[in-house]
């Protein structure tokens, strides 16, 4: 794998890909100080609020689930710290938390908020502030959780889908979870002055919420967890839970199948093992399991290359940043977050609390079809400012006149570099022969087209598809 070639597969996982200006900074700078860099987000540098209100008056409150969905795509395309934007989304899949319920966008929006602030730290301390998160305390009904009434709807996600996974815990294991998290419950922002939510005439209507906890509703009773005895409360929990095998286990395995292969070998299995280290040396850092994945030879060897089908947000995402036609405020943004719908993953509105099935079944006829014609018609106008650069790079690299060949082999590096198999790239060669030589010397808006009629094919390859 070449130099480029390794930043670019770097940041098809570790962000949503990257612009050959982006990638060659990168390299100057070095792998291992990417990595670094990308693990400590900083400014993030994304369009500005002010400037998105003053264009989407429905994206000021953020109740309504198009909106909020189509914000956070803004960010994630003018973000400058990728990976905090990736791991939100990869919380959002694992802690899966829906609209359909809720009716409350700006909940939602403030627990991905939670994501970027403690997705990269610790795991135990991400699951005190799942557990306290008024979006998630509503979708599983730990206001309903009471001293005497458990309800157990909470404390069976947290085991089963959120931290250890089935197998590893009891039903009364369950039991004594949920009786833990009893009180843990919301009132509304617009009465913090009320002593309680039920004070409210609205208490769980369309407005923002806080976390509330309760001593009164809370059962102080013994209880046996995990093999452990005390008067447990949620955080008590919550340290018994994240130190736990089963729990490292499941995160590194989580951690590896979103962000190296859809699939695990023997050889991703060694590395997962070395992430469960980590996480046990780091004291649960979620950031230092992540810096043994990325610097694993695994993750940087060509079996680890084009291992992972995008995710529909990933595709739209990285398409919109190569295509560079969404950092300005445009009503068109409303087309994104749709489109990532259409092909099967609606933004903040997870199908159930299990999230998404990932992998191969983001991949069917129906969803096929709109990952191709969205790319195509991104890439498919040589006006947008992504591909007028690349048209450029060509024919700085290039010059003159291209043959078919060399104008897509150079055209696939320059997308990626992408590198696509013996079959795909005759097709290619065949498709840009149909077109005729490319005279970049000229420069005519003819010549242009057919860079990016070039560029709109390579989108709908197989290969394209894959991170």
């Amino acid at each position: 794998m070449s130099e480029m070639a390794l930043f670019a597969h770097l940041m098809r996982r570790a962000g949503f890909s990257a612009t050959r200006d982006e990638l060659v900074s990168y390299v100057e700078q070095g792998y291992e100080a990417t990595v670094e860099e990308l693990l400590s987000p900083g400014d993030p540098g994304n369009m500005p609020d002010d400037i998105i209100r003053r264009y989407h008056v429905d994206q000021n409150e953020l109740r309504q689930l198009d909106g909020a969905g189509a914000y956070w795509i803004y960010r994630m395309i003018t973000t400058q710290n990728p990976l905090e934007e990736k791991i939100a989304l990869f919380w959002h899949g694992l802690f899966a938390t829906g609209y359909s319920k809720l009716n409350q966008a700006r909940a939602l929006l403030n627990q991905i908020d939670m994501f970027r602030s403690s997705g990269l730290g610790s795991f135990r301390d991400l699951l005190v502030d799942l557990s306290r998160d008024p979006a998630m305390i509503i979708w599983l009904d730990n206001n309903e959780n009471h001293n005497g009434a458990i309800n157990e709807n909470y404390g069976r996600e947290l085991l089963e889908l959120f931290s250890m996974g089935i197998g590893n815990y009891s039903e009364d294991d369950i039991k004594e979870c949920a009786r833990a998290f009893t009180g843990w419950t919301l009132r509304n922002q617009e009465y913090m002055s009320m002593r309680a939510s039920k004070d409210s005439i609205w208490p769980y209507g369309r407005i923002a919420w806080h976390y509330q906890y309760l001593e009164d509703d809370h059962d102080s009773g013994g209880k046996k967890f995990l093999g452990e005895q005390g008067n447990f409360n949620g955080d008590d929990i919550v340290d018994i839970i994240a130190r736990q095998d089963a729990t490292a286990r499941f995160l590194a395995t989580r951690l590896f199948q979103f962000f190296a292969a859809d699939s695990i070998d023997s050889d991703g299995e060694a590395v997962v093992e070395d992430m469960v280290k980590a996480y046990f040396d780091s004291d649960y850092e979620v950031a230092s399991v992540l810096r043994v994945l990325f610097n694993s030879e695994y993750f940087k060897s060509d079996k680890a290359r084009y291992a992972r089908v995008k995710g529909p947000v990933e595709s739209v995402v990285g398409t919109a940043r190569m295509a560079g036609s969404y950092s300005e405020p445009t009503l068109d943004v409303h087309g994104l977050w749709a489109q990532a719908m259409f092909m099967g993953q609606g933004l903040l509105a997870p199908p159930t609390v299990e999230g998404w099935h990932e992998g191969t079944e983001w991949i069917d006829s129906g969803s096929l079809v709109e990952r191709v014609n969205f790319a195509t018609k991104e890439f498919g106008d040589p006006n947008k400012p992504g591909v007028n650069n690349i048209i450029e790079k060509l024919s700085e690299q290039a010059g003159g006149t291209l043959n078919p060949e060399r104008l897509v082999d150079t055209c696939l590096d320059l997308m990626g570099p992408i590198q696509v198999e013996d079959r795909t790239r005759e097709g290619l060669i065949e498709f840009a022969n149909a077109l005729g030589e490319v005279n970049l010397e000229e420069f005519r808006s003819t010549e242009r087209q057919k860079v990016a009629d070039t560029l709109s094919m390579i989108a709908s390859t197989r290969e394209y598809q894959l991170a």
